[in-house]
């Protein structure tokens, strides 16, 4: 909800979500969003999520940010609707080919380009260390680790 953004979420399956957002589908997420942001694991159902079909459905003049995972982005479809002016701008801190960055998105001014590099600072990776060690600890003493990403089956 920054900069008075209204906030507007998708996912597989609906659930509660902060106060003042609301839930949509991803069609109307697409098409109303001026500033959509990723935050979604790689899966198979997320691989190549936005390919030129959806890119093709956000809302003309919209700018994409994606800090996820690279390949849920088809990124030849993205550089195509940058260059045709459907999308203002795009921010993309991961690529699919890692460390590898698409040159047609480099040669984009409408584009900015980071290394993934979001929790690159001394508290954080502290935090993050701590949190492992925690998970490991759980896990070696029998209990289910609290953030398990496959299920623990």
């Amino acid at each position: 909800q920054a900069l008075g953004m209204k906030l507007l979420v998708t996912a597989r399956h609906e659930k509660p979500v902060p106060e003042g957002a609301r839930f949509v589908s991803l069609p109307e997420l697409l098409a109303q969003s001026d500033v959509l942001s990723l935050h979604c694991p790689l899966t198979q159902e997320t691989r190549r999520l936005l390919d030129c079909s959806a890119l093709a459905r956000m809302k003309q003049g919209s700018i994409l940010i994606n800090t996820a995972r690279g390949a849920i982005v088809d990124c030849d479809a993205l550089a195509d609707a940058l260059e045709s002016g459907h999308l203002r701008g795009a921010g993309l801190d991961v690529y699919p080919d890692e460390p590898h960055i698409p040159p047609r998105l480099i040669m984009l001014p409408q584009v900015v380009l980071t290394p993934h590099i979001g929790t690159n600072t001394q508290e954080t990776r502290l935090r993050m260390a701590e949190e492992c060690a925690r998970q490991i600890a759980d896990a070696l003493a029998g209990k289910r680790p609290a953030h398990v990403v496959n299920g623990g089956e």
